[in-house]
């Protein structure tokens, strides 16, 4: 009986350390890819309108470059919030869809992220 109740205390303690947010810090970021690094969110519709003009103008055939999901992946979420900070972007300007260059620039927002990709396939 005692040891049932020890169980629900140290249950009850790491339930509650985890809603505190005691854990944050114990995510472990992806590692960076290099090259060309596009952080979206599933169900974003600024990254759908991305997605959809990058395939209408065949992006993706004439620039390459990563996709990292972040709003229900807390590694990715960790690596995005370095990077932004590399970039000198706080955490309440942080959004997406928000690309990485893989040179130390960062695009936020889909005006910009298309622009920077038009460049990169040679499109004016």
């Amino acid at each position: 009986m005692i040891f049932i109740v020890i169980a629900v205390v140290l249950v009850g303690g790491i339930f509650w350390a985890w809603q505190a947010g005691l854990f944050v810090g114990s995510v472990v970021a992806t590692p960076l890819p290099a090259g060309i690094v596009e952080f979206y969110g599933q169900g974003c519709p600024h990254c759908a309108d991305v997605d959809a003009w990058v395939k209408t103008n065949n992006i993706d055939q004439k620039v390459k470059w990563t996709k990292l999901e972040v709003w229900y992946n807390k590694a990715n979420q960790e690596t995005l919030s370095q990077v932004a900070q590399k970039c000198g972007i706080t955490g309440n300007s942080v959004g997406v869809p928000f690309l990485y260059d893989g040179n130390g620039k960062c695009y936020i927002g889909e005006i910009d992220v298309e622009n920077f990709l038009k460049t990169q396939a040679g499109i004016k």
